[in-house]
């Protein structure tokens, strides 16, 4: 008797032991299917390149074991499934069976799914990254189950889909991370606002950013640079000036302040005497990331923004030259580079620079240079002498003039002040 009574007791403890390891091993199953599942590859692999420490451990432990992820879930589910299917079986021997029924539901709804989910829900990368030699060896186990199931969800519902935010879910995203959100982000209201410029900038288009034509200020190419305009030109502040012909919507090209230094107001040099250098045009609805694109080359920090017109207009055979010298330009705006206008003070000040001892060296150094760059620059300037000005077709019309400063201020979504505009402000 005494030994019979041994053996229901071990043979008792064995089963709760049993319990107590199926119960167990369920609320593992179920914690890492939340944990582990409800990451996705994006976020683990944000965190192995630019997480903390610790989480850039962890994430390198997890994605091995999350890359094929309907592998992943058809094994703890499985595996979850057996273990609670097992449960009722020992508790059966021990307990009549409405009360087996009755402990395994309260076991597994408690232990099993609710504590364990909690848990895993707040830290389940670190839960995850631990017990990944584990999961490793159950998949192996799990496997001719496991893969045919995962094979047909892949062919249902597809193998490696990312979850990629969208541009204004990220806009938002940003958005709570910033710290007058209120949430604990990080991120300052400029920093916020910098990012929502760029995501919103490709939606924006040359008309957003463009200055009007009737607002802007230009020169016409047969004026005169005395005083009064030499004046008016420093009172704008600008240091790109567009150039008109005949009419102010008929931009043709634009000059640097910085080659009006040589020029004295009294010569009264004409302004098709001067450097003038040939302007692209893009059209309204270009989007402005193409635009800074362009500008970014360096060819040209402005442009004419031109509107096709809706009258159908036949196009000619032959393209002249007027016409190919606007269309299609490459601009140079290295303002280092010498002007074009040969005025005396120029030709002075050049043989004055040629005086000193280390100019003239450098000045025969530099010859082969020189050439060089001449040739490059003039393919870019606006060759007026014996050649018809051009002007603009008949299906375009110009409606406004954008630089790089007015796509800058659109990224940054605030207005930038120079020198000149506080001083108009401050007045």
């Amino acid at each position: 008797m005494a030994v019979e009574y041994k053996c229901c007791e071990s043979e008792f403890f064995i089963h709760i032991l049993i319990i107590v390891l199926l119960v167990a091993f369920a609320g593992m199953m179920s914690g890492l299917t939340l944990g582990l599942m409800s990451m996705s590859l994006v976020d683990l692999e944000v965190l192995a390149k630019s997480g903390t420490p610790k989480d850039r451990k962890y994430a390198a432990k997890i994605l091995p074991v999350v890359k094929n992820q309907h592998l992943l879930l058809c094994t703890l589910l499985i595996c979850n499934a057996a273990s609670m299917e097992a449960l009722p079986i020992f508790l059966d021997s021990l307990v009549t069976a409405w009360g087996a029924i009755l402990i395994s539901v309260t076991l597994i709804l408690l232990f099993g799914e609710i504590i364990p989910q909690s848990v895993c829900s707040r830290y389940g990368l670190a839960i995850g990254a631990a017990v990944a030699p584990a999961v490793r060896v159950l998949v192996w186990i799990c496997f001719p189950v496991a893969f045919p199931i995962s094979k047909l969800l892949d062919s249902l519902l597809g193998h490696g889909h990312v979850a990629l935010f969208r541009r204004a879910e990220l806009k938002t995203l940003v958005d709570f991370h910033g710290n007058e959100a209120g949430k604990g982000g990080e991120l300052t209201h400029d920093e916020t606002t910098i990012i929502a410029g760029a995501l919103q900038l490709t939606e924006k288009t040359a008309s957003d950013a463009m200055t009007p034509i009737s607002e802007t200020f230009a020169i016409d190419i047969n004026a005169k640079l005395d005083k009064y305009l030499m004046s008016l030109v420093l009172e704008k502040g600008h240091s790109r000036v567009p150039v008109y012909y005949e009419q102010p919507t008929n931009i043709i090209g634009l000059i640097l302040v910085k080659n009006l230094l040589t020029i004295h107001p009294e010569d009264e040099v004409l302004v098709k005497n001067v450097t003038i250098r040939r302007i692209p045009r893009v059209p309204e609805t270009m989007p402005l990331y193409d635009i800074l694109n362009e500008f970014q080359k360096g060819h040209s920090h402005m442009a004419v923004v031109v509107r096709q017109c809706n009258k159908m207009v036949e196009q000619p055979a032959s393209k002249s030259p007027a016409d190919n010298s606007v269309k299609d330009v490459r601009v140079d705006i290295d303002g280092e580079k010498p002007p074009l206008e040969k005025s005396l003070k120029a030709k002075r000040s050049l043989q004055k620079w040629k005086s000193f001892p280390n100019n003239a060296n450098n000045s025969h150094r530099g010859s082969s240079r020189s050439k060089k760059w001449a040739k490059e620059m003039y393919s870019d300037i606006l060759q007026i002498d014996g050649n018809p000005l051009p002007k603009h077709t008949e299906e375009e019309e110009a409606v406004g003039i954008i630089t790089m400063e007015d796509v800058i201020e659109e990224l940054l979504q605030e207005e930038i002040f120079d020198e000149t505009d506080h001083h108009f402000e401050d007045s």
